[in-house]
């Protein structure tokens, strides 16, 4: 656990495991998030507080929406939509949410090595949903990550 200055212990926060539908016949997805932001003052630049979600002209500020809160809610939205909508669902979904990953994802490597043969057990595929911006207005698509996978996709 990480220590303040004086050495006190602070507890890590829990790392969010969950999931919706266990076809066998599908695929299973688990995709990768955190909540955790780096620091953020007004002074810095930002025109709102960076800790107050604000919509202006349809736009949404606030520290963790790009990095890494909107993506995290993507995922949860999409599957939301399918049961809405009384779809099957493609694929079973797993998300790993987690609230340390900009201070080194402390806690995660061990809670991977007690949960491989359970809760990851039958993971086929992880989506990584942390990744850059080519510019404030065009977000890049990553499709491997260090070689270990690729994929071709198309968006419309």
């Amino acid at each position: 656990s990480p220590q303040l200055p004086d050495g006190q212990d602070l507890p890590l926060p829990p790392v969010i495991l969950g999931e919706l539908a266990e076809d066998p016949q599908n695929p299973t997805v688990c995709f990768y998030g955190h909540v955790d932001v780096q620091p953020a003052r007004k002074e810095d630049g930002w025109k709102t507080d960076p800790y107050t979600l604000t919509e202006i002209n349809g736009n949404l500020y606030g520290r963790g929406a790009i990095d890494n809160k909107g993506p995290v809610l993507a995922w949860i939205n999409a599957v939301e939509t399918f049961k809405a909508l009384k779809l099957a669902t493609p694929v079973n979904f797993k998300f790993v949410i987690e609230g340390m990953e900009e201070a080194g994802s402390l806690g995660l490597e061990k809670l991977l090595q007690e949960e491989k043969q359970c809760f990851f057990s039958d993971v086929d595929y992880i989506v990584i949903s942390d990744s850059l911006w080519l510019s404030n207005k065009k977000p890049a698509l990553t499709y491997g990550s260090r070689g270990n996978a690729c994929f071709f996709v198309e968006v419309k």
